[in-house]
């Protein structure tokens, strides 16, 4: 029962139920947090302060299993700057900064291509 619970290099919230405290790293999301709990026999709904160092210990080992955290975002990062290298239509939008997955872009996808260019004029 630690006060600075650490699991993948984060500091997990003391009061947050399990799963939602390991949601917080990059690379885990509602089910894989819930499966890691059931994998360890961990109720899924107990507090982060309520756990022993021996459970934390068994919830680290089953999270380094998983790419998480920098590597998981290196090899992101890597697989769009593959797609621009070989110059694919997917690499060509995300170079543009376009939506990549077929979205139309007349009236939306501002979240992609930014502000709106105003004319002068």
């Amino acid at each position: 029962m630690a006060s600075n619970t650490i699991v993948a290099g984060r500091v997990l919230q003391p009061k947050k139920h399990i799963w939602v405290a390991l949601t917080g790293i990059y690379g885990i999301g509602k089910t894989r947090a819930v499966k890691i709990c059931m994998d360890v026999g961990i109720e899924a709904s107990t507090k982060v302060n309520d756990l022993s160092d021996d459970q934390l210990d068994e919830i680290r080992s089953k999270v380094s299993d998983f790419t998480i955290e920098g590597d998981l975002r290196r090899e992101i990062r890597l697989n769009i700057k593959r797609l621009m290298d070989i110059g694919c239509y997917r690499g060509k939008r995300h170079r543009r900064g376009l939506p990549v997955n077929g979205q139309n872009t007349k009236n939306n996808a501002r979240t992609r291509k930014g502000r709106r260019k105003g004319t002068k004029g």
